[in-house]
């Protein structure tokens, strides 16, 4: 399992708390053009999920360390794609000055807590199919071909915000994120 560390960047924008989001840079071999949160790989240097998360910020966004505070983490997600992701809440200094780094950022944006908090994110359902190759043991088990399997239905949400779609892992965890605001 590989080990990524986001950054939920909260900052204070006209006495209102927004969440930072980036657009990735439409070059990007993975997600181009799509929105998420800074972050990336726990590489060996870093001490921490959290200090990987911080570094990420950083290098994504172009601010000082000393412009970032962690105040809390999310619960991690385990991923069907051999990730374990550790998403951090924190805040980003009034006076801190951005730089994106352009070959992975194409843009910043920010929308108020306010929005999440009065709009439910639409939700879409995917369902997968699991699929044995023809290899599979099938005379092992009970029923043979015939074996039931079990279906699943994976939620998706999509978050409207604009002309930005916020959907994916990132609608998720930021889902989660308003739910353990509000309580």
């Amino acid at each position: 399992m590989r080990h990524y560390a986001i950054f939920l960047p909260l900052l204070e924008i006209d006495n209102d708390i927004h969440l930072l989001f980036e657009v990735r840079a439409k070059h990007m071999k993975r997600q181009p053009g799509e929105v998420c949160f800074p972050g990336g790989m726990v590489d060996s240097s870093d001490s921490s999920p959290a200090d990987a998360a911080v570094r990420e910020l950083c290098e994504e966004i172009g601010i000082q360390e000393n412009h970032a505070t962690v105040i809390g983490s999310l619960d991690k997600i385990i991923s069907p794609f051999k990730q374990i992701i550790f998403p951090y809440v924190g805040y980003i200094e009034e006076n801190a000055a951005y730089s994106p780094n352009e070959a992975e950022v194409e843009e910043l944006f920010t929308v108020p807590l306010s929005y999440f908090l009065d709009n439910e994110p639409i939700q879409h359902n995917i369902h997968l199919k699991m699929e044995a190759p023809d290899s599979f043991p099938y005379d092992r088990i009970p029923n043979g071909k015939n074996y039931k399997w079990n279906t699943i239905t994976l939620p998706e949400h999509f978050y409207y915000y604009e002309d930005y779609v916020i959907w994916g892992l990132t609608a998720q965890i930021t889902k989660h994120f308003i739910e353990e605001a509000i309580k």
